[in-house]
């Protein structure tokens, strides 16, 4: 059964993919939107009870996109918690160096969310738009081009055809397998542990990062039930340290032991700490798909590239794919060009691969720097944080890249 013809089909409901089918959407575009998930269901409202497992750290770049659609206002009413500072040291030496929103007059550096809050948002104002037409609980089988047209097959028997096709579905895109896209990976040898804490002392609207032997340990401010004495944590480590620590999370008596080794880890800072949900874990890989584009096909978000989570990145620039995608896409059109013009999708290709593959060299040397056991490294790296500490201009600086402000900004984010 033929479904009628759309603007675009995404396939991928997630954050990225959502975003894309609201900013198309609001300017008018046919959206036909895509998810293998089933719809949520919740036994509280979003931003209520226990804190999700997975939070995202976003940027000013990415609020700023968020604001203008509508989407923030909403989730900000909810549960967000901006964070004004960061501190980062070494977990082997005395180097260490902070950051602080006032470095450049900003209100916060950041705001934690949850992804299964902003996903909410995202979803409630999509349902304001008719010309947007969602579907979850499906799933991708097929995958061809028939005269000029993206013919995509679901697990029901439907086909829905558009001149333009999104993948936003996720590291593994069948997307991206069926339109024959290859893609390079590299296994980091780490797993990220992920769990939330209680802490007996605030964290102060401060993130927190410690170097291991190991990995980094990312402390991440969460605000429940209006109080700052949550944090999300994100520790990436060895694959059989990993499971050792899902281990102890799965059962009451394991996770006094795994709040102890937290507190060790972050040498005592936020005093005593309660682990109060499992503490998963899963493979930390970094993907780059060798394009981002075919005819009339695009991808973005993790179904283009995947990076450590050290900097907390991968969702931003997965934002940033979904704008500028739009930005291309909506200016081809009110010039009477058509979006899926080769050229077009070449400009948004070379907007995004560049800083993409960027970030990803970085994240790889910074791994590669912080989990070397070498004498001398060790010195460079505890006398390089310190140092930068003591250079304004330089903090400045990197305050703003952390701030998603650097590179080719879209109209949207800034």
């Amino acid at each position: 059964m033929t479904q009628p013809t759309s603007d675009v089909l995404i396939v991928g409901g997630g954050m990225v993919g959502a975003t894309l089918a609201l900013l198309l959407g609001e300017a008018g575009w046919r959206v036909a939107l895509f998810d293998a998930a089933p719809p949520a269901v919740r036994a509280t409202p979003p931003g209520e009870g226990a804190p999700a497992l997975r939070v995202s750290a976003l940027t000013a770049a990415s609020q700023r996109l968020l604001v203008s659609l509508g989407v923030w206002p909403w989730v900000a009413a909810r549960r967000v918690a901006p964070y004004r500072r960061m501190q980062v040291w070494d977990g082997e030496g005395g180097g260490e160096i902070g950051f602080d929103a006032d470095d450049v007059g900003v209100e916060a550096l950041g705001h934690i969310v949850e992804n299964d809050l902003l996903v909410a948002g995202l979803e409630a104002r999509l349902e304001a738009l008719p010309q947007v037409t969602c579907l979850r609980g499906v799933r991708l089988t097929g995958y061809t081009r028939e005269a000029g047209q993206a013919v995509v097959t679901l697990d029901s028997g439907e086909q829905w055809r558009a001149p333009l096709v999104v993948g936003a579905d996720g590291a593994h895109s069948p997307l991206r397998t069926l339109a024959g896209i290859a893609l390079s990976a590299r296994d980091t040898g780490q797993a990220a542990v992920v769990t939330s804490v209680r802490c007996e002392h605030g964290h102060a609207g401060t993130a927190r990062q410690v170097f291991l032997p190991s990995g980094p340990l990312a402390f991440l401010p969460l605000a429940i039930d209006g109080a700052a004495h949550h944090c999300s944590i994100v520790w990436s480590t060895t694959p059989a340290e990993a499971r050792r620590l899902t281990a102890l999370g799965e059962q009451e008596s394991g996770r006094a032991a795994l709040a102890g080794e937290l507190e060790r880890a972050i040498d005592g800072r936020l005093g005593r700490l309660e682990v109060i949900d499992a503490a998963p874990h899963f493979p930390i890989v970094q993907r780059h798909a060798s394009d981002y584009v075919a005819e009339g096909l695009a991808l973005i978000g993790d179904a283009a590239h995947t990076l450590h989570p050290l900097a907390g990145q991968g969702v931003n620039l997965g934002l940033m794919d979904a704008a500028v995608l739009a930005e291309e896409w909506i200016r081809a059109r009110q010039r009477g060009a058509e979006p899926g013009d080769p050229r077009i999708l070449a400009r948004y290709a070379r907007r995004r691969r560049g800083e993409n593959a960027a970030m990803l060299a970085a994240m790889q040397g910074f791994q590669r720097l912080f989990g070397s056991r070498q004498p001398a490294l060790r010195l460079a790296r505890n006398w390089g944080l310190s140092g930068v500490d003591r250079l304004p201009l330089l903090k400045r600086l990197l305050i703003r890249q952390a701030l998603g402000e650097y590179g080719d900004v879209p109209q949207r984010c800034r």
